[in-house]
């Protein structure tokens, strides 16, 4: 039997829809008018899910100088090249305890949650944190003792809708020995809300090196192979597997079925639809946005640029320079409803503030 439907209840989804529909700035405004709305806005699972369905579709980037992250783009789905974006700038930046602001790494970033590595990957003080930065809220995640059998440990961060669970992975690769290079990294798997010590999760076959750029899709963290860029490997959050896609080698490939290899589908770039100063460059995909386009960073700098599929051409997106860029979708979900009540989320201070 269906619940008894107040009109209280009824305004309230009538309020979540308007509110899901406002653009950060507003929306961070908001959250300070009331408590109601504060709690509104950073623990009702339906704003959760209403806001983060519409950003899907009018995604936003982050910008970070320095390795500290200054700006994010609102994206906006429009025809004027002029007016694709509204730019936020956050104020101060990212600023944690007892961290060198130099050395504060973006890991990646999942609903508005970003994993941030503080130091060199392989410097026995680094540190992990969690951090929604909209909330001015951060979590350090404890590190195992260091291990000098290990020269190499990267990071990765992910989330599964399935499960609900956000998951900070630690692939370590061992010295090398009179044999020659490892053939396999181990692995380590820490959950938010749930484990108080890292888990062993077993060895992945494809020894991570080199610097790890990692991608969260359908609920799993994607990479590619050091040395064979035709071969895709993924960690399922849920289920903890490692497993391993063929890739494609050329051009831009498409998998429309996710998993599937035979729907791999190549979209074929023209020469002629790429300026002539960023012809010989290599792209880094960032997100795919405005019906089709595909955002991308050039390797060798920081110039934004929108590759047109189906009319096979590029365009420069004019935003602030000098600034990498993350693919981010803006959350005010708190963190304390990830973490739950045996683990300690702080605060930052100063609080950001948008301006």
């Amino acid at each position: 039997m269906l619940s008894e439907v107040t009109i209280m209840d009824l305004l309230r989804v009538i309020m979540v829809e308007i509110l899901a529909r406002l653009p950060i700035k507003s929306i961070f405004r908001c959250k300070i008018v009331c408590k109601s709305w504060y709690h509104l806005l950073t623990s009702n699972p339906l704003f959760v899910k209403n806001y983060q369905k519409r950003s899907s579709s009018f995604p936003s980037i982050l910008l970070s100088v320095n390795d500290s992250v200054r700006f994010i783009v609102e994206l906006k789905d429009e025809n004027d090249s002029q007016s694709l974006y509204r730019n936020i700038e956050l104020r101060p930046m990212i600023h944690l305890p007892s961290t060198n602001k130099e050395n504060l790494t973006l890991v990646g970033s999942c609903n508005g949650f970003m994993c941030l590595l503080n130091g060199w990957r392989n410097n026995v003080d680094n540190s992990v944190y969690i951090s929604n930065h909209l909330l001015s809220e951060y979590f350090k995640v404890e590190l195992p003792e260091w291990e000098k059998s290990f020269w190499n440990i990267v990071y990765g961060f992910g989330f599964s809708e399935a499960s609900g669970q956000y998951k900070v992975l630690r692939f370590k690769l061992a010295a090398k020995n009179f044999l020659g290079r490892p053939k396999a990294s181990d692995l380590e798997v820490y959950t938010l809300g749930v484990d108080e010590k890292w888990r062993n999760a077993g060895e992945v076959p494809e020894p991570l090196w080199r610097s790890f750029n990692n991608v969260n899709v359908n609920g799993a963290v994607h990479w590619m192979d050091c040395e064979k860029n035709d071969i895709i490997y993924s960690f399922n959050i849920s289920t903890e597997e490692v497993n391993s896609l063929n890739g494609q080698s050329i051009d831009i490939w498409w998998m429309k079925e996710y998993g599937i290899a035979e729907s791999w589908t190549k979209n074929l770039i023209l020469k002629d639809g790429i300026q002539l100063d960023i012809r010989d460059d290599r792209f880094i995909p960032i997100l795919i946005w405005k019906d089709g386009e595909i955002l991308m960073q050039r390797d060798r700098g920081t110039q934004l640029v929108s590759y047109n599929p189906k009319e096979k051409k590029f365009k420069k997106v004019k935003v602030y320079n000098g600034f990498g860029a993350t693919g981010y979708i803006p959350s005010f979900y708190s963190l304390n409803t990830v973490m739950g009540d045996s683990f300690q989320v702080s605060n930052v201070y100063p609080k950001t503030e948008i301006v």
